[in-house]
């Protein structure tokens, strides 16, 4: 046989008893257990006595006393007599029975004529002690026992009687008239009963079926007069016990027996006192086994929906079945089973740990238990798997993207179960939506100012989020129109003092390069590389009067400021008050002459140094030459040529004589063609100075200055003549 289960066997070396079908054993049983079976009691209990000695019988079916009609019988023949004691006095076998009971074994009684006999006790049992007596009618001494011609002893006493064939007499010499002689009795064969029958295994269901529980019982029965007698009991398997040896309880109860447990079973009886043990015969027990039905599959989760990287469970269940089941499980498609267990149950369990997307299909189960396999229906598991990292790009029209293009947001996941909804973020604020079947979700916008930053996207299909990585954009803005403003903000300014030119875009991407304008002549330019405004220093002159404004460019084209009008009020910080009358003297006027013009010469010289140390920027007289266009820049995307000094004249009076001195100086060009290019770096060289002597200018005579400032330059060239400037070492 296969594995047989445990019931806490233990190896016992038995008697090996004959093998009876339990079925009989059923037959007998139910066949002694309909009447009990009656019983004689003799008083006095010696079954030989002498001749005219009298016995009384009683009959019972129990210990209590019979009720009812009772049937006597001697020698087989029915007596006439009804009650339950009777009085006896003849040789012969008696038997009884009550209207409960069946008839009672018989007892034989004898009623002797001789001279001695040998008296027993008529109810002997199994084990008990039995007491044996040698009886004369006369005197008797020199009594001896014998037991199978063998004498034994004196005073006989039998310790333990069992069932044999055992004969018994005893000797004595008995008184006689004259002398004393001897005599021998009678053979006698005690009559000993069995304390108990032999045991009868009973199973119960007789025929169990696999899997459910049968009760063994070891039956038998003590009679009436030793009902005091305590059994105890013990069960096999072959030649194993089952269980606890030994038990007072006549029963053992099997939790579960399956078709390897179809073995024979017997039990023992054993009486505790007297110690007397008996076996049953061996039963078989036949085991039926009911093949699977209804083989059904179930999926956690229910309905088969499961997401990538979760446990599986396949259950397989039989409503019907017993015995040892073979469970297999399989994947449509595929030859080699998931799967197998055998084991004693209506179900068994299989996890696929971890699925992934090659999991998915239809599934189905088989249960056999030796009749064959039975499949169940299949089934059909999907997978949701979540959605990937997605991959999230941009695209723009140019390579720098513009304030009012349109750019595209595009975002897809290579993985993850239908339908995705796409996000798209900017600085983590939503920009919009999308939800997609299938491929990569589309957004598209204009750009703004504020759409410079990061971007990025979310996938979700509800089986969780994933967030792509980030890419930044750099819109590029125009400038708008810059603000221009004074500092001190005044609309007059007296001549000779330092005006901050203010000039700020709101808007606009850096770096912002910044123009200067007077009267639509470029004064100069800064530069704010993190945006913002930019200022710019001028010295006032006289001849500043009229319109400032300013212009921004950050490579996307310039922007302009509103005119700003400012007024300059005073005598120009250049000019001298001019002496109406001078010296007549010749020699006074050429001594005056050196020194003023020695004078001038130095402090001009000084004063031009230091508007450059303190500004940065040269003074400028707009009437004296043509102004550079604030146009004159046609192609915005190129880089500007910052600013170059323009000429400077300064008038200066020596005294009282008629001749005025006017200095000039200039740097030259670094480029050709490039004064109208206000981002044109100049050199940092040490002015030209050159004098001239002019016709002198009187205060009322303004017909004739007005036609000076208002001539061409080239007219204002022809009436200058150089001068050498005298004491030039102190400008040094």
């Amino acid at each position: 046989m296969g594995n047989k289960p445990s019931f806490g066997e233990t190896d016992l070396p038995c008697p090996q008893p004959r093998q009876f079908p339990m079925l009989l054993w059923l037959l007998l049983l139910l066949i002694l257990r309909v009447t009990p079976k009656a019983f004689l009691l003799l008083n006095p209990p010696w079954s030989t006595n002498f001749h005219k000695d009298e016995v009384t019988l009683t009959c019972r079916d129990s210990l209590s006393p019979a009720q009812g009609d009772i049937y006597w019988y001697y020698n087989e023949n029915l007596l006439n007599k009804k009650s339950e004691e009777i009085q006896i006095h003849k040789t012969g076998y008696y038997k009884c029975k009550t209207q409960r009971s069946s008839l009672s074994d018989p007892v034989h009684v004898d009623f002797s004529f001789d001279k001695l006999i040998l008296q027993a006790p008529h109810s002997v049992f199994e084990g008990d002690e039995v007491v044996l007596r040698c009886q004369a009618r006369e005197e008797a001494k020199e009594k001896r026992f014998y037991r199978n011609e063998i004498q034994i002893q004196s005073n006989f006493t039998l310790q333990s009687v069992s069932m044999n064939n055992d004969k018994y007499h005893c000797t004595a010499l008995v008184r006689g008239f004259w002398t004393w002689n001897k005599e021998i009795s009678k053979h006698l064969m005690i009559q000993v009963q069995e304390l108990f029958s032999p045991p009868m295994l009973i199973a119960s269901p007789s025929s169990p079926t696999e899997g459910s529980p049968v009760t063994l019982k070891c039956e038998t029965w003590l009679p009436p007069q030793r009902s005091h007698i305590q059994l105890q009991f013990c069960f096999f398997r072959e030649d194993k016990a089952l269980g606890k040896c030994w038990s007072s309880s006549p029963e053992l109860k099997l939790p579960t027996v399956w078709s390897e447990d179809a073995e024979s079973y017997w039990c023992q009886a054993e009486s505790v006192t007297p110690p007397i043990r008996k076996r049953s015969l061996r039963s078989q027990l036949y085991v039926q086994r009911i093949p699977v039905s209804d083989v059904t599959l179930e999926i956690q989760p229910p309905e088969g929906q499961l997401t990538e990287g979760e446990n599986l469970l396949l259950i397989c269940s039989v409503a019907k079945g017993t015995g040892t089941v073979t469970f297999s499980w399989h994947r449509e498609g595929t030859v080699r089973s998931l799967g197998r267990k055998t084991q004693r149950s209506l179900s068994a369990v299989l996890q696929i740990l971890t699925v992934k997307e090659s999991d998915a299909g239809r599934y189905y189960c088989a249960a056999d238990n030796i009749h064959g396999p039975i499949l169940s229906k299949l089934i059909r598991v999907t997978l949701r798997i979540p959605v990937s990292r997605p991959v999230f790009t941009l695209t723009s029209p140019r390579m720098q993207a513009m304030v009012g293009d349109v750019v595209e947001l595009h975002c897809e996941s290579q993985r993850g179960s239908p339908p995705i909804l796409y996000r798209f973020y900017h600085e983590n604020v939503t920009l919009g939506s999308s939800s997609v079947p299938s491929g990569r979700a589309v957004f598209k916008f204009s750009l703004t100012a504020d759409h410079s930053g990061n971007y990025s996207c979310e996938a979700d299909n509800s089986l969780g989020v994933q967030r792509s990585d980030r890419v930044i954009l750099s819109v590029t803005v125009p400038v708008s129109h810059p603000l221009f403003t004074f500092s001190p903000a005044v609309p007059q300014a007296v001549a000779g003092d330092v005006l901050e030119l203010r000039c700020e875009a709101q808007r606009g991407s850096p770096p912002i390069l910044y123009w200067f304008y007077y009267k639509n002549v470029t004064l100069g330019s800064r530069e704010a590389p993190f945006g913002g405004g930019a200022s710019f220093n001028l010295t006032l002159m006289a001849e500043h009067s009229g319109n400032f404004s300013c212009g921004a460019d950050n490579g996307l084209g310039i922007q302009h400021s509103e005119m700003v009008i400012l007024s300059i009020i005073g005598p120009p910080s250049n000019k001298t008050t001019l002496i109406t009358e001078g010296v007549t003297a010749g020699l006074l006027s050429i001594l005056g002459l050196a020194v003023t013009a020695a004078l001038v010469c130095h402090f001009r010289t000084q004063r031009n140094s230091e508007r450059l140390s303190t500004t940065g920027t040269p003074s400028y007289s707009p009437r004296e030459f043509k102004e550079p266009s604030r146009t004159s820049n046609t192609n915005p995307q190129e880089p500007l040529d910052p600013v170059e000094p323009q000429p400077v004249y300064n008038n200066v009076n020596p005294g009282d004589s008629d001749l005025v001195y006017s200095e000039i100086w200039s740097t030259q060009h670094t480029n050709e063609n490039s004064a109208n290019s206000p981002r044109k770096h100049w050199e940092d060289k040490e002015p030209t100075v050159i004098y001239s002597d002019l016709k002198k200018a009187y205060p009322d005579d303004s017909t004739e200055q007005a036609s000076i400032v208002d001539s061409d330059l080239e007219d204002a060239v022809e009436n200058y003549e150089n001068v050498p400037c005298i004491l030039s070492a102190l400008d040094s």
